[in-house]
């Protein structure tokens, strides 16, 4: 082989290599970042996958807050009024937090179907609804009465 036509070669081969690797560590990043959005009938179907950072979203379901005494531990249940999920959160809660607010949970689902957070986000004002959990909400209520919060959220929320 010609030294020319075999350094062309090997410059072509690293090119191709190193795009190569680029593109493998760039995918490899962003399926490590993907949080999948996941409302409660979805979870509560076994459509979420288990050990999965995903995030879930819907209503604080009244009555359902339990805080721990002795920890920041508080229990609560996320429902888009056809399921609801319990979840488990250590930490500060926003304190927009409330029963019958809207949350997104970010976090995993563990075995036992129990949603385990790591951040929780509460909305912002008292018409603003993540646009996730107003299409979830939506879903869930068709064929059903619409709330008055959810046609507000579907105002609020649209583009």
């Amino acid at each position: 082989m010609h030294p020319i036509r075999k350094k062309r070669l090997t410059i072509v081969l690293f090119l191709v290599a190193g795009i190569a690797i680029a593109v493998g560590l760039t995918t490899y990043a962003l399926r490590q970042n993907i949080n999948l959005f996941y409302d409660p009938t979805e979870i509560a179907a076994g459509n979420a996958p288990v050990d999965v950072r995903i995030r879930a979203g819907g209503m604080v379901e009244e009555g359902s807050v339990a805080r721990d005494t002795d920890s920041l531990k508080v229990n609560f249940r996320v429902t888009d009024y056809a399921a609801s999920v319990p979840v488990q959160y250590e930490g500060i809660l926003p304190d927009l937090f409330a029963e019958g607010q809207g949350v997104v949970a970010m976090g995993r689902l563990n075995e036992q179907g129990v949603f385990v957070a790591d951040q929780v986000l509460a909305k912002h004002d008292e018409n603003y609804m993540p646009p996730e959990v107003a299409e979830a909400l939506e879903r869930s209520s068709k064929g059903q009465h619409k709330s008055a919060d959810v046609e507000k959220a579907a105002e609020t929320t649209a583009y």
